[in-house]
Parts: C-alpha cells; sequence; structure tokens
C-alpha cells in the first residue's frame, strides 16, 4: 500500500463471473460528487476484518448476487491489481485479487442482484462488447486480459499483476 495523507488503506476480493457462454457480470457505479462519472467492475469487494481473500470472495459474491458460491468453484488468483481512486470525497488505495469462477445457467437464472453496489445496473459483458465498448471498465483492458484466464486456469501458475494505477490520473 502506498503512503499518504487522506488515503485510506482496502484490501478487495474480486470475482471474475462468467457464464455459460462466457459472459462476464459487471456491476455499474457512479460517483455522486462527479456528473457522469460511471464504470463497470467485477463483482467483490472489501476483505473485513477476521476474513481471508477466498473467504471475502464468497461473502461478496452472496451479498451482490444471492448465488453461494462454494470455496471450490473459486479458482486462484489470476490477476492482482494496486489502485487509487477517489469516490463520494474520499481517496482510496485499493489492493484487488481476482479469481475466476463459472457459473451455470440455472445460477445466473436464480441471482438476485439488487445490491447497493449494482443500483445503476448489471449487465454480463461478452468479450465482444468489453472490445468494443466506450464505457469505463475495470480493470482497465478487460476484453484483451480475460480470453487468457477463460482458455487456462492453471492451478499452478502465477497471478499476473496487472500494474500499479490511479484511476483519476491515469488516461484510460
Amino acid at each position: 500500500m502506498r503512503e499518504g495523507a487522506g488515503l485510506t488503506s482496502r484490501w478487495t476480493s474480486r470475482v471474475l463471473l462468467v457464464d455459460e457462454d462466457d459472459r462476464l457480470l459487471l456491476l455499474c457505479g457512479r460517483d455522486p460528487r462527479r456528473t457522469g462519472a460511471r464504470w463497470w467492475f467485477t463483482v467483490g469487494g472489501g476483505v473485513e476484518p477476521g476474513e481471508n481473500y477466498v473467504q471475502a470472495a464468497v461473502r461478496e459474491v452472496w451479498e451482490e448476487t444471492e448465488l453461494s458460491l462454494p470455496v471450490a468453484r473459486l479458482s486462484p488468483v489470476v490477476w492482482t491489481r494496486q489502485t487509487i481512486f477517489s469516490v463520494d470525497g474520499q481517496v482510496f488505495d485499493q489492493y484487488e485479487e481476482y479469481r475466476l469462477a463459472r457459473v451455470a445457467t440455472g445460477e445466473v437464472c436464480g441471482m438476485n442482484i439488487r445490491t447497493e453496489e449494482a443500483r445503476y445496473g448489471h449487465h454480463w459483458w461478452s468479450i465482444a462488447e468489453l472490445a468494443t465498448t466506450s464505457e469505463t471498465v475495470r480493470p482497465k483492458r478487460m476484453a484483451s486480459l480475460l480470453p487468457g484466464v477463460l482458455a487456462t486456469v492453471d492451478h499452478d501458475r502465477r497471478p499476473v499483476h496487472l500494474g500499479d494505477f490511479n484511476e483519476d490520473t491515469d488516461l484510460e
């Protein structure tokens, strides 16, 4: 984590929920203090005290989709990322771990996505849609990153560090 005045450190566990058609579930967020500030992001969130990253992933999937996802369905960490961003007047320095979980059509139909995090919408994105959208998607380059993860989730492979970013100042 980077040190600095006004930064809130946060550790998160993110899940790439992918359906049988290789579409990725993303939720839509907005910053109430910045007109037009909107972005799409993966399911997941903060690691709470006493939790590890896997426990946080399972809890977050349940809270955001009402899908009870067994731990065994989560891949090992595929990506990590460090990012600084601001939302609603707060500045966060956030470490992220990403895991893949595939979901069946019946599970998708049973999801209930009506959480605070998804109040601006949710969408199952194909790789083609991700490649051509003008919308902001986090992490950046999702259309080029996702195919490699979908093709091989090798339990012996090391996670790829996507980099250190400042979402408020880095160009898209």
